[in-house]
């Protein structure tokens, strides 16, 4: 399918591997222009490197409102504007209820959340004024059913969708889409270390196999494209199947 986003411009933040470099590489293929991120200097040059179509990488630290924020301003010097964005990053430590000390919930917060809102505060006004942009957020389905032990990511995911959920509707007739995706368990290099094999991480999905990050790039892309036009406040699950709850 032609998604009818070629020569569009987007920034992918934290791309230099997983479901953000799948994503990063979807949009490439389709002829988007793309920037990423990573922390990493070395890292961020290989994936641009292995994206290719002209892809950019820079160095910025979306855990953080001032690192979110520089990202996403070199990211427009780069492509002088912004149509995707969109937002994606590593999650806070884990730890339940009596474990997890009130002092670190603001980073958390930052992180998982803030970070996000001031990516959107800074790049969705532009999109409002030339009319046309899409924003997606890759978050988890934690923020559907909390997983025991993430009860900081839980707690900050759950606002930020809370947050984009009203977005969508306050900008939908700007000819801008806000949504996000939430991803089970996908074959990245985190998953690999967790479990050691595929087989033990696919145990509990009804599909009986993780996920294809390639897959879910190609969801996101979907999500960016001229067809989804129609397609915003959503929070799609991309799971296998394994999230087990009506709505």
């Amino acid at each position: 399918m032609e998604l009818g986003i070629s020569q569009r411009t987007a920034a992918v933040a934290a791309a230099s591997a997983g479901l953000g470099f799948a994503t990063a590489k979807a949009l490439a293929n389709e002829g988007v222009r793309v920037v990423i991120c990573s922390r990493d200097a070395d890292r961020v040059a290989t994936a641009a490197r292995e994206i290719g179509h002209g892809c950019v990488g820079v160095v910025a630290d979306v855990s953080t409102v001032e690192g979110a924020l520089a990202f996403v301003r070199e990211a427009h010097t780069t492509l002088g504007r912004i149509d995707i964005l969109v937002a994606n990053g590593g999650g806070p430590p884990a730890g339940n209820f009596a474990s997890t000390d009130l002092s670190v919930y603001p980073a958390a917060i930052e992180r998982s959340m803030l970070a996000t809102v001031a990516m959107c505060k800074e790049v969705i006004p532009a999109m409002q004024q030339q009319r046309w942009g899409r924003v997606v957020a890759i978050t988890s389905t934690a923020v559907r059913q909390p997983f025991a032990n993430l009860i900081l990511s839980s707690t900050a995911r759950a606002g930020l969708t809370a947050f984009l959920k009203t977005v969508s509707t306050e900008v939908a007739g700007d000819g801008v889409t806000v949504n996000t995706v939430q991803p089970g368990t996908h074959a990245t290099d985190r998953i690999k270390q967790l479990y050691g094999s595929m087989e033990g991480a696919a145990q509990g999905i009804p599909a009986g196999v993780v996920g294809d990050p390639q897959d879910f790039g190609s969801v996101v892309a979907f999500l960016c494209s001229e067809q989804a036009k129609f397609v915003t406040g959503t929070h799609l699950h991309v799971d296998g199947g394994a999230y087990p709850g009506l709505m």
